[in-house]
């Protein structure tokens, strides 16, 4: 096995999905519904790559991400997100992302940002572009 991939999603189609694709990678693969959830587990520890969805209800992406590095947790992480909004990829892309993948995203964008995530130690490199167009990278 590659790994742990958790992911947090309120979209059960996300939750299903991508902890499949995850496995036929070689990747052990966890699913949220929640920030809370993902919190209250163990596998913040054991997970090599967090794709977090950031518009969660209660706890967004954004401040579960703060809350894992307040606790000293840094996982590289790629978002997933439904907005169109520069601002926001911008903020997501400061704090330390790998990427920001708008939905519907295709395949190879995450497979991609998967390939950057497992190969940065601690989130310390990311990319420097987000998607803005279904998948495809976009240079600010």
């Amino acid at each position: 096995m590659r790994g742990l991939v958790s992911v947090v999603d309120d979209d059960v189609s996300m939750r299903e999905s991508l902890p499949d694709l995850m496995r036929q990678l070689g990747f052990e693969a966890q699913a949220f519904s929640s920030a809370e959830e993902f919190l209250a587990s163990n596998h913040a520890s054991q997970t090599r790559c967090l794709i977090v969805d950031v518009g969660l209800p209660r706890m967004s992406g954004l401040e579960l991400v703060a809350e894992l590095t307040r606790r000293g947790q840094r996982i590289s992480t790629i978002f997933i997100t439904a907005q169109n909004d520069r601002a926001l990829r911008a903020q997501i892309l400061a704090q330390g992302a790998i990427a920001c993948l708008e939905k519907p995203f295709t395949e190879p964008a995450l497979l991609e940002a998967i390939a950057i995530a497992v190969k940065t130690e601690n989130g310390a490199q990311r990319r420097e572009g987000c998607s803005e167009d279904k998948g495809h990278e976009h240079q600010d």
